[in-house]
């Protein structure tokens, strides 16, 4: 089984992969200096742009929330992708041919469709032209079943080509043939899901059917969701694409590619349970709506929504009065029949895997956001979003409608019931505050709720301590493609005219190594007084010094030194890596780069001067000749130093 992509590909990617074009797919990039770009940030709020990027060095930091890092890490960060999809995603479009080290033996093997150069985006382009190809028969006259559905649930024409909505036709092989027209084989034809395989060759998997494009983070095709129209279609309501390369049904998530700049700004994420009712919810300016495709809310729709979130910190999210929570927030809609309801259950589960605040909304007269919007307009869809539950209550208050209350046996059933619920949750102000809000809704003691909750904690069923097993496992080992937050190291006082030295030396030593003079691999360890910058001077050295900068230059070499930077200082290499510099015209930098380090090292000789004269003082030369005469000889030889590197800098 293929394991992590080989390291040299990753560095190809890097490198092929132009940062600014990236990056201009989401951010308006406008010209700050020679080699230096930036923009709003896309990443908070601001109206005057802090957000650099400077493609030499391949690096993005803004400098108002401190986010930055690697072409790799935006897109990560952009696109709510794991380390090995973006890397994936960025060779594909730089072309770079993947290879991948066996887990059990290190040699390098292929992964499932990379066997094939390009097979991956082969199956992508194939399913764009099938995008195209079922959004124009939408319009055409064998139709008309499909366009009728749409007007029904008050969707135009321009509501279905925002959604990209598209009708298949009912013959057996119009897409086969369009396909294969354009160039498309038989073989890339079945491994994409487009075509079925039967005793008499391939067809179309999708006919006489209303279809919807579901579409990646990134905004590629990746399969469709189709709904049934004709009562002669013997198929399911709704038919989906089946699993593939591509498509992985746990993982993806309808409209997430519309959806995930609202879900990273608003920190919150509205869940819905189907196509229409994300379009609803859309045109009804509920802009984070997505929906699962063909299965329950699970693990991995967890961890996509979560990256999107920005989820990662430990501890729930604080609720404020206005209902908003600090953490974010996840928003289930359900049916207000009993299969939303025990879908609400279902997600009670997928709960304990967030940190952001859960709630429901449920329309108490049943109705899904698209029959909402339809029945009282867009209007409705929004305050049913606003009046949401939180999840745990929502649950809890299910459970507790199960059972007669008026009834000692009925309160005793429901406490019996309801308390491994409030067990289950894993904030413990949180499991204490529902444990208060269950003895208020059943009618009794609160000490005997606690009793409850406690004893129903310390016997767990069999499948809850296997839940907590893998729990502690996931915890304990966290995925490899999330980083584990970690403090910054904090950057010192701008103020401060030592660190101000110190910073912009290292600046230059990072964008500029070609211009460094070699003198500056001769600093110790002691040459940087600022804790911040000694850490990032201490990972240039490891990473081989301006000399090892003048060879490999560009992104190779700040790669270099934030692979040496302890997880503390890498966001400080970055930061220093982008950061303007006061003068960068190409005819002057190296003049400019020289004088900043002349600067540095004067400071680090005249900070040992005071040192050396220090140590004089401190001597006694009658009792002591020797070392006074040895350590005059050293304060003579450092004021020499000096004085030669100020009169090369004045010639």
């Amino acid at each position: 089984m293929a394991g992590l992509i080989k390291r040299e590909d990753v560095e190809a990617v890097r490198e092929r992969a132009r940062i600014e074009e990236i990056v201009s797919a989401h951010v308006t990039l406008k010209p700050a200096g020679v080699g230096s770009l930036k923009g709003l940030c896309p990443f908070h709020d601001e109206r005057t742009p802090s957000f650099h990027v400077r493609p030499g060095v391949g690096r993005w930091h803004c400098f108002g929330c401190g986010e930055g890092g690697d072409v790799i890490s935006f897109v990560q960060k952009i696109d709510g992708m794991g380390f090995t999809d973006a890397v994936e995603y960025l060779a594909d479009r730089a072309g770079v041919q993947l290879r991948y080290e066996d887990s059990r033996t290190g040699a390098a093997a292929d992964r499932g469709p990379r066997e094939e150069p390009g097979r991956r985006q082969r199956l992508i382009e194939a399913h764009r032209v099938a995008a195209e190809f079922y959004s124009e028969q939408l319009f055409g006259p064998g139709a008309q079943a499909g366009r009728a559905f749409l007007a029904e649930r008050s969707f135009d024409r321009a509501d279905a080509e925002r959604f990209g909505v598209g009708y298949a036709p009912t013959g057996w092989d119009a897409l086969l043939r369009h396909l294969q027209g354009r160039g498309f084989t038989q073989a890339e034809l079945v491994a994409s899901g487009l075509v079925s395989q039967g005793q008499r060759g391939i067809y179309d998997r999708f006919r006489g059917r209303l279809v919807w494009p579901i579409r990646d983070v990134t905004g590629a095709v990746i399969g469709f969701g189709a709904r049934r129209l004709y009562d002669e279609d013997q198929g399911p309501k709704y038919l989906n694409t089946p699993e593939t390369s591509l498509y992985k049904k746990s993982q993806v998530l309808y409209g997430i590619d519309l959806a995930k700049k609202a879900i990273a700004q608003g920190k919150r994420v509205v869940i819905v349970e189907g196509y229409t009712d994300v379009m609803a919810a859309h045109l009804s300016g509920v802009d984070s709506a997505v929906a699962t495709c063909g299965t329950a809310f699970g693990g991995d729709h967890a961890k996509v929504v979560r990256r999107l979130l920005g989820d990662t910190t430990a501890g729930g999210g604080l609720q404020l009065a206005s209902g908003a929570s600090l953490g974010g927030e996840v928003i289930f809609t359900f049916d207000g029949d009993a299969a939303g309801q025990k879908a609400a259950v279902r997600a009670f589960g997928e709960d304990q895997r967030f940190h952001a605040q859960t709630f429901v909304a449920v329309e108490p007269g049943g109705m899904d956001p698209c029959e909402l919007r339809m029945a009282r307009g867009p209007e409705a869809v929004r305050a049913l979003v606003d009046g949401r539950q939180p999840l745990f209550e929502f649950v809890i208050r299910t459970t507790l409608d199960t059972f007669d209350l008026d009834t000692v046996e009925g309160r005793v059933g429901a406490l019996r019931a309801a308390a491994p619920l409030v067990a289950g949750i894993r904030d413990r102000s949180m499991q204490l505050g529902y444990s208060r809000s269950l003895a208020r809704w059943i009618g009794i003691d609160t000490e005997d709720v606690r009793r409850e909750v406690a004893r129903a904690a310390s016997t767990p069923s069999r499948g809850s301590r296997q839940d907590q097993r893998q729990d502690q496992r996931r915890d304990a080992r966290p995925e490899a493609e999330a980083a584990p937050v970690t403090p910054v190291l904090a950057a010192p006082d701008p103020r401060d005219p030592v660190a101000r030295l110190e910073r912009q030396a290292l600046i230059v030593v990072l964008q500029y190594p070609q211009h460094v003079p070699a003198s500056f691999d001769e600093l110790g360890e002691d040459a940087f007084g600022v804790p911040a910058w000694r850490a990032v001077h201490d990972a240039v050295r490891a990473a081989g010094g301006v000399a090892a900068g003048r060879e490999v230059g560009g992104g190779r070499w700040v790669e270099s030194v934030t692979e040496q930077a302890p997880e503390t200082v890498a966001p400080l290499v970055t930061e220093l890596a982008v950061a303007p510099v006061p003068e960068d015209r190409e005819s002057v930098i190296g003049a400019y780069v020289a004088d900043v380090v002349r600067a540095l090292v004067d400071l680090g000789l005249t900070r040992r001067i005071a040192d050396a004269k220090s140590r004089l003082q401190r001597l006694d030369q009658e009792k002591d000749p020797e070392a006074y005469q040895q350590a005059f000889t050293d304060l003579l030889a450092i004021e020499q130093q000096r004085r030669a590197l100020r009169e090369r800098g004045e010639s």
